[in-house]
């Protein structure tokens, strides 16, 4: 979807048209759930995540600076919903937190990585995150990221480049040894 019809899709919603609402929903609900997915890792939470995120989206479409890219906007009030869901998991007494594993998370390798990972790429400048976040989750291609987020394709490969090498030595620094250059992120 082109940038001038967001914005008039965006105004529609603002006016008050429940058609345009629906379909501003419908264009963004996929790359929201997929993203809480990925912080959350639990599919019922992401989902919840999702819906409380698109209300609140929807509900301050007025604060959002049209001259800026409406993407990693979304993108930012889904993440901030996340950490927000993601203290308050934090903070349940130890028994409740075993209830929610999976069996893919009781492996303790692999699940100290991710949260490992997951702590480090919440540390990352927003601009790094969003654009780390679209090339790797939603598996975006650099040409694409740089449409959605206004920058030039340089900027986006720039800014992968340093998410990838903070990301690598925040890693280093906490006791893992990825191999090669970035050997986790690979391009």
């Amino acid at each position: 979807m082109a940038t001038c019809e967001i914005n008039e899709l965006v105004q529609q919603c603002l006016a008050g048209d429940e058609a345009a609402v629906r379909q501003f929903i419908g264009r963004f609900e996929r790359v929201v759930f997929a993203l809480c997915l990925r912080m959350l890792t639990h599919r019922q939470d992401a989902e919840d995540a999702t819906q409380e995120s698109l209300v609140r989206i929807v509900r301050n479409l007025h604060r959002w600076d049209s001259s800026r890219p409406l993407m990693p906007w979304i993108m930012s009030i889904a993440s901030n919903r996340c950490r927000t869901l993601l203290a308050r998991r934090a903070s349940r007494p130890a028994g409740t937190l075993g209830e929610l594993d999976t069996p893919a998370t009781r492996d303790s390798d692999s699940h100290e990585m991710k949260e490992e990972l997951q702590l480090a790429i919440n540390q990352l400048r927003d601009e790094y995150r969003n654009c780390f976040e679209l090339f790797y989750l939603q598996e975006l291609s650099c040409a694409e990221i740089s449409g959605l987020v206004g920058v030039p394709e340089g900027t986006v490969k720039t800014w992968l480049h340093r998410a990838r090498k903070e990301l690598a030595e925040a890693l280093r620094r906490r006791g893992f040894k990825p191999e090669g250059r970035y050997e986790l992120f690979p391009v």
